[in-house]
C-alpha cells in the first residue's frame, strides 16, 4: 500500500452549506479511513432554551433546521404535553400532520435536487426545485412564512387552515403528484444515475442497526422503524400509510425510499384535509395554564429521521433542562462505513446519500480559556458534566413531588 494522502471536505466545501469537516485518507483513488471533525457551528440551543418561556421554546427549537424547522416544536410539543398531561383535538392534530408532510415533501425534493446537482445531472436539480416551489406556496399561504411557520404551541396550533385553503392544498397536491411521477421516472429509469448510486455508499441492515440510523437511511437498508408507526403522535394513527423501505443500502436506496414517501406524504395529507372538513367544529387549541413539574420525552419523524426531545419541568414557565438529539447527529457517523472503500469521486455523493445536516448535529466539543485557548474540559468530561448535571436535577423534582 502506498502512503496515505489526506483530501479535506470542509469545513467549506461546496458539497456542504454549512461548516463541518471530513479529513479522507486515501490509498490513491480509494478512500481508506476518515476522520470526522464536528464543532464550528456549536449555538447552545439547549442552555437558551432554559432561559425561554415555553411559548418562546417553539420559535428557539424552529431554527435548529430551517429543513425541519416543525420537525422540533412537533418533538418539543410532544415532551412537554406529556408533562402536563394534554391531550389536543383532532382537528389539532389533522393540522399538525399536514404542516409535517408538507414538511417532508418539500424537504425530499430538496435532497433529490441536490443530489442531482452533486452527480452532474443539473437537470434533475432543477426539476426538483422547481416542484418544491409550490410547496413553500402552501406553506406561505397557510402559516406567512416559507420556513419556520410558527405554526405550533402548548395544547394545539396557532392557525386554522380554513375551508378555503383546503381547496387550494388539493390542488397544489395534484400538481405535485404528476411532477413527483415524472421526476420518480426520471430518477428510476437513468442508466447513469443507475450507474453513479447503485452500489455506492452501501449500508447493511446490521450497520444501520449498529450505528442506531434513522429515517430514510436505515429504511433504505430494510429496517422498517418509523415513529409516525412505532410510537404514534398526531393524526398518524387515524390515518391509513405504510413505512416505505428498500433494502439495497446503496445511495440509489436512498432515493427510491424518499421518493416513494412523498406519495404517502401526499396521501396522508389528503386524508387529514378530510378530518379537518369532518371536525369543522372542532377547536385548534386546548388551553394549558402552567406546566407541572415532571420529565416529557417527545419523538418526532422529521425528513431525515427520529427528533428526539427530553424536557425537565420544575414548574416555573422556563424548562429546567433541555436535551434535543437530531437525526444527523446518529446518521452522519454512518459515513465512516459507507464510503470507506469507495473511490474519492464517490465521497460526496455517499456524504449527501443521510441528508446531513450540521447545524443540528453541533454539540460542544472542549471548553477554552479565551485569552490562553487552553483547554478547560475536553468532550468526554461536558458530557459527564452534563449527565451529573442532569442527575441533579431529577433529584431536585423528586423532593418537590
Amino acid at each position: 500500500m502506498g502512503r496515505k494522502t489526506l483530501i479535506p471536505i470542509g469545513p467549506y466545501h461546496p458539497l456542504q452549506e454549512e461548516p463541518e469537516l471530513f479529513k479522507l485518507y486515501c490509498d490513491g483513488e480509494i478512500v481508506k479511513d476518515i476522520q470526522w471533525v464536528t464543532g464550528y457551528n456549536h449555538r447552545s440551543i439547549e442552555k437558551l432554551s432554559e432561559s425561554k418561556t415555553y411559548e418562546q421554546v417553539f420559535f428557539l427549537v424552529e431554527r435548529i433546521c430551517g429543513i425541519c424547522s416543525t420537525s422540533h416544536p412537533f418533538a418539543f410539543a410532544n415532551a412537554v404535553e406529556e408533562i402536563a398531561g394534554v391531550e389536543i383535538t383532532d382537528r389539532a392534530k389533522y393540522i399538525r400532520s399536514v404542516i409535517a408532510e408538507l414538511e417532508r415533501i418539500h424537504s425530499h425534493l430538496l435532497w433529490v435536487g441536490l443530489a442531482g446537482h452533486f452527480l452532474g445531472y443539473n437537470t434533475v436539480f432543477m426539476w426538483a426545485w422547481k416542484y418544491r416551489e409550490p410547496v413553500l406556496d402552501l406553506f406561505e399561504m397557510i402559516t406567512g412564512n416559507r420556513n419556520s411557520y410558527a405554526m405550533f404551541k402548548v395544547g394545539g396550533v396557532r392557525r386554522d387552515i380554513e375551508g378555503s385553503k383546503i381547496s387550494e392544498i388539493r390542488k397544489v397536491l395534484d400538481v405535485v403528484k404528476k411532477k413527483t411521477d415524472l421526476l420518480t421516472g426520471a430518477v428510476m429509469d437513468d442508466p447513469v444515475i443507475h450507474a453513479r448510486t447503485k452500489g455506492v455508499g452501501v449500508l447493511s441492515k446490521q450497520d444501520v442497526i449498529d450505528f442506531g440510523a434513522v429515517g430514510p437511511t436505515a429504511r433504505a437498508s430494510g429496517l422498517a422503524i418509523d415513529v409516525r408507526m412505532d410510537d404514534p403522535y398526531a393524526a398518524y394513527p387515524l390515518v391509513n400509510w405504510k413505512v416505505i423501505t428498500a433494502t439495497a443500502g446503496d445511495v440509489f436506496a436512498k432515493a427510491e425510499v424518499r421518493l416513494l414517501e412523498m406519495y404517502e406524504s401526499i396521501s396522508i395529507i389528503e386524508q387529514c384535509l378530510k378530518g379537518i372538513e369532518k371536525e369543522k367544529e372542532g377547536e385548534i387549541t386546548v388551553k394549558v395554564n402552567e406546566i407541572p413539574p415532571g420529565i416529557g420525552h417527545g419523538r418526532a419523524e422529521a425528513p431525515r429521521g427520529e427528533v428526539f426531545h427530553f424536557v425537565m419541568s420544575d414548574g416555573s414557565n422556563c424548562p429546567a433542562r433541555h436535551k434535543i438529539r437530531a437525526p444527523s447527529y446518529v446518521n452522519i457517523a454512518t459515513f465512516k462505513k459507507s464510503c470507506i472503500g469507495q473511490t474519492i469521486a464517490d465521497a460526496t455523493i455517499t456524504l449527501a446519500g443521510v441528508d446531513p445536516c450540521y447545524c443540528c448535529t453541533e454539540r460542544m466539543a472542549v471548553a477554552c480559556d479565551s485569552g490562553t485557548g487552553e483547554v478547560i474540559l475536553n468532550g468526554r468530561e461536558l458530557i459527564e458534566r452534563s449527565v451529573l448535571r442532569t442527575g441533579e436535577l431529577k433529584s431536585t423534582l423528586k423532593e418537590r413531588t
